[in-house]
């Protein structure tokens, strides 16, 4: 199971993407809070994921916060079974959201632009239609150096 992308954390604890992401805040809210799995085995060390819930709620942009939060549920996944099914489904609808996870930030500036500009994220496989470059100068004309072979 993959780790919960601290981004993702990140974003959706600072209220991005609207309703959506609160919702989705929520859901790992509840998903944390559920008592562990019967017959998990789990040690009494082994952090349910609340409390890093909470300190990343009461500052979303801390990315060491975030990080604990990832690996609390990670750790979580490992030792409750029917945790880690539940987060793997969570995970999937988190997915959809995509609230700043590899956020992109596009600038266009200084100068005329001559030509196609893009703007997004992760663009593969485009062809433009523009004129080739121009030809570079020659140097000395044609036949220069064949005078100097004849002697």
């Amino acid at each position: 199971m993959d780790p919960v992308s601290v981004g993702l954390l990140t974003a959706l604890a600072g209220g991005a993407a609207g309703e959506v992401g609160r919702q989705t805040w929520s859901a790992l809210g509840a998903l944390v809070r559920r008592p562990f799995g019967r017959g998990s085995g789990q040690a009494p060390e082994v952090s349910s994921g609340e409390v890093e819930l909470a300190r990343l709620a009461a500052d979303p942009g801390d990315q060491g916060r975030a990080q604990a939060l990832s690996t609390a549920l990670a750790v979580r996944a490992a030792v409750d079974e029917e945790f880690r099914t539940s987060l793997a489904g969570w995970q999937e609808q988190a997915a959809l959201v995509r609230a700043g996870d590899g956020a992109v930030t596009n600038l266009v500036s200084g100068g005329t632009q001559h030509g196609p500009v893009l703007q997004g994220k992760n663009f593969t496989n485009l062809t433009f239609n523009a004129p080739p470059p121009p030809a570079p100068p020659s140097s000395g004309g044609a036949g220069a150096g064949a005078a100097d072979s004849t002697r």
